[in-house]
């Protein structure tokens, strides 16, 4: 039987962020509106420890202390499991917040960011590289779907105008 991929609809700038509750890496459970009145990064991304995830979230690490100096909260969601996270960010010492999104990915579907893709001429489904900022009163403030790995946390800054 043939899987039908989801219907992918991206939250707009102005929207009301898609709510969220998921298990973090010592399977605490995380809801975005446990940051009510922050301004959030939520990142989406496909697989912990690949060369373009790790560079992603290498990024984030290494502007940390900007993020932290402005009270952004950063929430990485992917679908791997809370031991992958756990290695990852013990690996690569991130000081912010991976999530995990299992199959089917609700929170992935709502936000846009699982549905149909391409690699090497081969389809299937998956987790896309996507990020939303996500403004102190839940509304969704930027959207970026065409996210260059190793520069996305220095563009949020800049674009945000905190660099």
């Amino acid at each position: 039987m043939r899987r039908v991929a989801p219907i992918v609809m991206t939250p707009q700038v102005g929207e009301a962020a898609p709510p969220f509750t998921l298990p973090d890496a010592s399977g605490q459970s995380v809801s975005l509106a446990d940051f009510a009145g922050q301004r959030v990064v939520v990142y989406f991304y496909p697989k912990d420890d690949t060369p373009g995830c790790t560079r992603e979230a290498s990024s984030f690490r290494d502007a940390w202390s900007v993020f932290e100096k402005h009270n952004i909260k950063v929430l990485g969601i992917s679908k791997d499991p809370a031991s992958s996270h756990t290695k990852f960010i013990d690996k690569y010492q991130l000081p912010f917040t991976l999530l995990t999104d299992a199959e089917p990915c609700p929170v992935a579907l709502a936000y846009g960011s699982y549905g149909p893709k391409t690699f090497m001429g081969r389809e299937y489904v998956g987790m896309s590289r996507h990020t939303f900022v996500v403004d102190p009163e839940g509304r969704v403030e930027k959207v970026y779907t065409k996210v260059k790995a190793d520069a996305m946390a220095s563009q949020i800054l800049s674009d945000l105008g905190l660099d």
